[in-house]
């Protein structure tokens, strides 16, 4: 038996040993007569020109399932896995686009083959393929030999239908009986030709499994793996004399070589890789290390990226050389040898390019290159770089490549490919893929340059907004942190604030707006504006918040004016919403009183350790309007803790709440020096390296006012207890040593008092707190509040409020149930008694 034939399962015996002649042998063309490589490739381009980037181990992996069956239902099966709308027509007009024979894809032994069997049989084509094929068999001088060529899906249906074999036999002129038919395609090829009753010989090369089994191996009449064995099979199935002698007179192998294929196979998985591995992450040196890292495993040996040194600030830089140099930054490199031994600069480092430098030249012309070391404008290049040519010498470093990074139009730097270890110098081919991966890493490149600039804005623009250092106050002692997140949505609008409030209150404020970056750091500009000013005139919590989501709705409806009417679809990811939480501690009472819109509730951590989470009444999100806001009341001994936050703090994708209320807890139950001490152990409890959202944390420990620090009078509504009320002050001034205050505080209290007596209603308090300021409150049970004005020459009243104004460091009315409160504060030379 020959080599490259073995007999299958039909022996010669059998149904066909009848038959005294072959008259006819048909042939496909893919993988018979051309290397089928060609119909691959045209395939992986039409598939990537409909769908884009493609994942190359997806699409190997379906045409190692699907080439036997070839065709109509190959096409299919593609066009359903990568086409949209799986149209494979479609498919079909981009493979016969991109189908090409050249002269090298013709097997080496077909034409001595095809030229003896012309001679004693009649020879037919019969495959699937497009009409260009026609052409390659005249240029190749083999359309002559064949008396028909059929395509089909050009000339009549596709294989395997039965039709498409009858043409071609019709053609010939020859029954199904006295043909065989040669091909390489299990289903399409020999078990096609055998529904119409021909012979069929199966060609083991090109497509064909690369492991048949046993029992496919049975049903064709004969399978070779070169045509030199073909007419062997011939003699043997039409029981004619084996046209060889029976000695043996020599040996003979058939090789075919696959490295042409190979070599695409691995362009086409760099090519996927580079789609598939760079830009996975939005920073500049992380994209530049990945796009080390794919071309240094089957492209190159020494990968370096120099980028210029603004890209990683989010900036556009120029390219501006310094004393003839190129000046770049190393953002990554990578080699096949454990540490980069064969560079001269490290990554983070700057790297100096000389004029008429391969690198400068790829600067100004925008354009890749490529080199062997030993050229003659290398060697002077080096001859000024000593270093680097020692680098080169000792790696033996013999081929480089030279590719800008441009995206967009904008120069972002360079990328060195070197080989050392691969024996092959790169080629006309590996520079245009290099030129390729390069494109792709631009882009990412690129894309991560605008993403950190647009997030060191609205960073920039959140911090500015932030509560940049506490306020004096006495009420407690604070702590806070702000850690933006690190994914790549960007940086939200989480903030927080301290506010001193009359009477030595404080209030203690967080929030959240929705969405992220500019807009929602804007967004919480203006919130926290609001907030303040809201403050400033001492409202209660709820009504604060409704105030609050008064201004929300009113944002959102402004926005949505001022948007175009075509953008109208896009205005659900834009619509301004909150959250916030906002509480108001009095030293004096020891109590706090707390309001929250959808916002999660505080932690409160008693002295004795103890933890608690109030149940404050749920209020709606900002934005949603109509809603009411109600308040809580709590107790807070002096020394509690108490604990607000956003839900960007125990919020994770790894778990869920319920587990990060409870690390919450334990983090805050946790003994600690400071409150800066327990902000970090809750941060490293809760949070990754890179949080997925933003944090806001703000921990504030309650401290009280001692009874001794605090006069409280009831006055009765009678002016003549006007003289008292003074007296009283002054004897309480000077039990606290206050002497220096008694002027401005006697004429404060004649006039406070005074006016509750005259234009309000009973019943009148009067109250001093001795603090880090001297505070003095006259209530009563007027809703009416005071207005300062200027005063006419010969107005009798008008001048009190404005001496009042002028000579305190400010004042204000504040409103609760019933009750109305004028005050003032003085500043003290010697702060807090």
């Amino acid at each position: 038996m020959n080599g490259d034939m073995r007999t299958g399962g039909h022996p010669a015996s059998g149904a066909h040993a009848q038959v005294e002649r072959i008259d006819a042998v048909l042939f496909d063309i893919g993988g018979t007569i051309y290397d089928d490589e060609r119909f691959v490739r045209a395939l992986y381009r039409a598939i990537r020109e409909l769908a884009g980037d493609v994942d190359e181990a997806e699409f190997w992996s379906l045409y190692d399932i699907e080439r036997g069956s070839g065709g109509t239902a190959l096409r299919t099966a593609f066009a359903r896995r990568f086409v949209p709308g799986g149209d494979a027509a479609l498919l079909h007009q981009h493979i016969v686009r991109h189908w090409e024979y050249p002269a090298e894809a013709l097997y080496p032994d077909v034409r001595p083959t095809l030229e003896a069997l012309a001679r004693q049989y009649r020879l037919g084509i019969l495959g699937n393929h497009p009409a260009q094929v026609r052409e390659a068999l005249r240029r190749d001088g083999l359309d002559g030999l064949f008396d028909a060529v059929v395509l089909g899906g050009v000339d009549t249906v596709e294989k395997p239908d039965p039709r498409a074999f009858r043409t071609v036999l019709d053609r010939v002129g020859v029954s199904a009986a006295q043909a065989l038919y040669v091909g390489n395609r299990l289903d399409t090829d020999i078990r096609g030709s055998a529904r119409v009753g021909l012979r069929k010989v199966w060609m083991l090369r090109g497509e064909a499994p690369p492991a048949p089994t046993a029992d496919q191996l049975a049903e064709p009449d004969a399978v070779i793996t070169s045509l030199t064995g073909l007419p062997i099979v011939l003699a043997r199935l039409s029981n004619r004399p084996v046209p060889a002698a029976a000695r043996v007179r020599g040996v003979s192998t058939a090789a075919l070589d696959i490295a042409g294929q190979y070599r695409v196979r691995q362009r086409f998985a760099i090519v996927n890789a580079a789609s598939v591995r760079i830009g996975t992450t939005l920073g500049v040196a992380r994209t530049a290390e990945e796009l080390a890292d794919v071309a240094t495993e089957q492209f190159a040996d020494f990968v370096t990226v120099d980028l210029l040194e603004g890209l990683f600030r989010g900036t556009e830089s120029e390219l501006t050389p310094v004393g003839g140099h190129v000046v770049l930054c190393r953002a990554a490199q990578h080699s096949v040898l454990d540490g980069c031994p064969e560079s001269v600069v490290e990554p983070g480092q700057t790297d100096r390019y000389s004029e008429g430098s391969p690198m400068s030249r790829a600067l100004s012309t925008a354009s890749p290159s490529r080199h062997w070391m030993e050229d003659q404008d290398i060697q002077r290049w080096l001859s000024r770089d000593p270093v680097r040519a020692q680098a080169i010498r000792r790696y033996r470093l013999h081929s480089l490549i030279v590719a800008p990074l441009l995206a967009r139009g904008t120069l972002l730097g360079i990328v060195q490919f070197f080989r050392h270890q691969t024996p092959d110098t790169f080629d006309a081919e590996d520079l245009l893929l290099a030129e390729e991966i390069t494109a792709r890493a631009a882009l990412s490149i690129d894309n991560a340059r605008r993403y950190t600039r647009e997030r060191n804005t609205a960073l920039a623009l959140q911090r500015s907004m932030l509560l940049q250092q506490a306020p004096r106050q006495a009420a407690v002692e604070v702590a806070s942190r702000y850690l933006p997140t690190g994914s790549r949505a960007g940086v939200g609008g989480d903030w927080f604030d301290v506010i001193p409030l009359s009477g030595a209150r404080v209030a203690l404020v967080v929030g959240d707006v929705v969405g992220r970056g500019i807009q929602a750091s804007a967004t919480m500009g203006r919130l926290r504006t609001a907030v303040l000013t809201l403050a400033d005139i001492d409202i209660p919590p709820d009504e604060l918040l409704t105030h609050l989501d008064d201004l929300v709705l009113r944002l959102d409806r402004g926005e949505e004016e001022e948007a175009p009417s075509c953008k109208e679809a896009d205005r659900g990811a834009e619509v301004i919403g909150a959250t916030c939480l906002y509480a108001v501690y009095d030293p004096v009472s020891r109590r706090c009183t707390l309001a929250r819109a959808g916002h999660p509730g505080p932690v409160v951590v008693q002295p004795d350790g103890a933890t608690d989470f109030p149940d404050l009444p749920p209020g709606p999100p900002l934005g949603l309007g109509g809603l009411p806001f109600e308040s809580a009341e709590l107790e807070l001994p002096e020394g509690s803790l108490i604990a607000l936050y956003t839900n960007g703090l125990i919020g994770s994708a790894d778990r869920d709440l319920g587990t990060g209320i409870e690390r919450l807890r334990r983090a805050l139950a946790c003994a600690a020096s400071s409150l800066e001490e327990t902000c970090n152990n809750v941060l490293h409890a809760l949070l990754p390296d890179t949080p997925a959202d933003d944090v806001a944390l703000l921990l504030a420990r309650t401290r009280g006012l001692d009874a001794s620090q605090v006069a409280t009078w009831d006055l009765p509504s009678d002016p003549a207890v006007v003289a008292r009320a003074r007296q009283m002050a002054m004897d309480r001034l000077t039990a606290w040593g206050l002497d220096e205050a008694a002027f401005v505080t006697e004429l404060v209290v004649s006039e406070l008092v005074t006016n509750a007596i005259r234009h309000a209603r009973p019943p009148i308090q009067l109250r001093l707190i001795h603090d880090s300021c001297l505070t003095c409150e006259v209530s009563d049970a007027s809703s009416t509040s005071p207005h300062m004005r200027r005063a006419r020459t010969f107005d009798e009243d008008g001048r009190g409020l404005l001496l009042v104004a002028q000579l305190t460091q400010r004042w204000g009315t504040r409103h609760a149930a019933g009750r109305k409160t004028i005050w003032t504060e003085q500043a003290l030379s010697h702060g807090r008694p």
